[in-house]
């Protein structure tokens, strides 16, 4: 029999599945015995459990939202922006065509950098970066991990390939990741639909273009459901235990290149491109990031940066809440490695759900936009340092600092190894200048903007 472990519902899965609604508010004092019973057997060896787990996921979407539960987080946008605070989120673009071109490539650059960075060591915990980076003299971080030479003893001791050593060492281009393939996407999306694109644009643009295993959790899930004709925006509740992870948040920066000045057209359009996969807290990370850089380069301090992308989602959300947190600890006066620590008593880098979770990881980029203090290489690596997710943390934080910059003001030590080019799994797209998307990218925004 056919048998793919991304393709079944598994005990790990249904332990997240119980985790998110607890934190949704859900009473599941109902189907409590449910999952015990069942979070007891090997539901990957034994496939004919799948069918009782996806009756238990169909009664688990009628569940009731407990009395006590103080946050108001809606998905649909109507409400959403019912319960955001912002009123009008215009801010005046009047800068010059070149100004804007230079603030689209830094944007472009710096989340490739940032991914690239982040990239080597996805998945390792602290326990292993941070001595990692003091036995290759590289505290604080400062460089890419593998430009440097690197004794055989210490990539034994960290059980680093050696392949994957040489490839990264050696790399002069931006290798394919799921951070670059789906700001591609997001591109591609407006390129073929323009500006009235929809979520229904966005899931068939997926199925044509986009391998089924090239996308991962919450991504995979919503993948499977189009394919059994579950159309948004159930896709994103229907048996989809990583509704409110990371997937969604580094999908959003088009949306903010596209509509510079126009915080609220561009979390409107991160809505319609994260509703197809995510829920609640899921959609309003990729809304709160294309909102922010939609303001990044007309704004000088990077609390004002934040706070107008906070101003798209809903005000009394865990979102909301959490990154406020980290307004506070900066304004406290904290150093960046307290910063660092607390965060990681908040959350366990070991437990699957912390470590992927929009809110854990939109943490970081908050935290590392605020101590990176506006500098693109202390930025970046703040966002890396801290682990969890570290590239698309990478990723989106260069971002907006390289829009908030510009590429001339961006360090040829990490532009550089880019050489201008970005490979991606997005047929159409395999291996494209990074400087060509940016041009693709000057053009649409040019055509949404030319009657305002």
């Amino acid at each position: 029999m056919f048998k793919h472990v991304w393709l079944y519902i598994s005990n790990e899965d249904l332990e997240i599945e119980k985790t998110q609604l607890v934190e949704e508010g859900k009473d599941i004092s109902s189907v409590k015995d449910d999952f015990q019973r069942l979070g007891q057997k090997d539901l990957a060896e034994d496939l004919s459990l799948q069918k009782e787990v996806k009756e238990l996921y169909d009664r688990l979407e009628e569940l009731p939202v407990r009395d006590d539960y103080s946050y108001e987080e809606p998905s649909l946008l109507a409400e959403i922006k019912k319960a955001r605070p912002a009123k009008d989120g215009h801010i005046k673009n009047d800068l010059p065509e070149a100004s804007l071109r230079d603030k689209l490539l830094g944007a472009w650059l710096g989340r490739c950098s940032g991914c690239l960075l982040g990239k080597p060591v996805e998945g390792w915990k602290s326990d292993k970066m941070w001595p990692f980076l003091k036995e290759t003299n590289n505290v604080p971080l400062q460089n890419y991990f593998y430009t440097s030479d690197i004794p055989e003893e210490i990539l034994d001791k960290y059980d680093i390939d050696p392949d994957t050593y040489k490839y990264f060492k050696n790399i002069d281009y931006m290798p394919e990741d799921d951070d670059t393939n789906y700001t591609v996407t997001s591109l591609a999306i407006l390129k073929k639909h323009k500006k009235d694109f929809t979520p229904r644009d966005v899931a068939n643009f997926w199925l044509g273009n986009i391998p089924l295993l090239h996308t991962c959790t919450a991504e995979r899930v919503a993948y499977k459901n189009f394919s059994n004709l579950v159309e948004p925006p159930r896709s994103a509740r229907y048996q989809n235990p990583y509704r409110e992870w990371i997937g969604a948040q580094i999908r959003g920066d088009v949306f903010g290149y596209v509509n510079l000045g126009n915080p609220e057209r561009a979390a409107e359009f991160a809505w319609r491109d994260a509703s197809i996969s995510h829920v609640k807290n899921g959609i309003y990370g990729e809304m709160w990031v294309a909102a922010m850089l939609a303001v990044a380069p007309l704004v000088s301090e990077m609390e004002e940066v934040i706070r107008l992308g906070l101003a798209q989602i809903p005000e009394k959300s865990r979102l909301t809440e959490a990154i406020q947190e980290i307004l506070d600890w900066y304004r406290e006066g904290i150093g960046y490695r307290e910063a660092i620590s607390r965060i990681h008593d908040k959350w366990d880098e070991y437990n699957g759900h912390h470590w992927c979770h929009t809110i854990s990881n939109a943490q970081i980029v908050a935290f590392a936009l605020l101590w990176g203090e506006k500098d693109f290489e202390k930025s970046i690596c703040r966002s890396v340092e801290a682990c969890f997710d570290t590239d698309c943390n990478g990723a989106t934080v260069g971002s907006i600092v390289g829009m908030m910059l510009g590429a001339e003001n961006l360090p040829e030590k990490w532009i550089g190894p880019l050489n201008d080019e970005l490979h991606t799994g997005i047929q159409g797209y395999t291996k494209m200048k990074i400087s060509e998307l940016v041009k693709d990218t000057f053009v649409f925004y040019k055509e949404i903007n030319k009657n305002i």
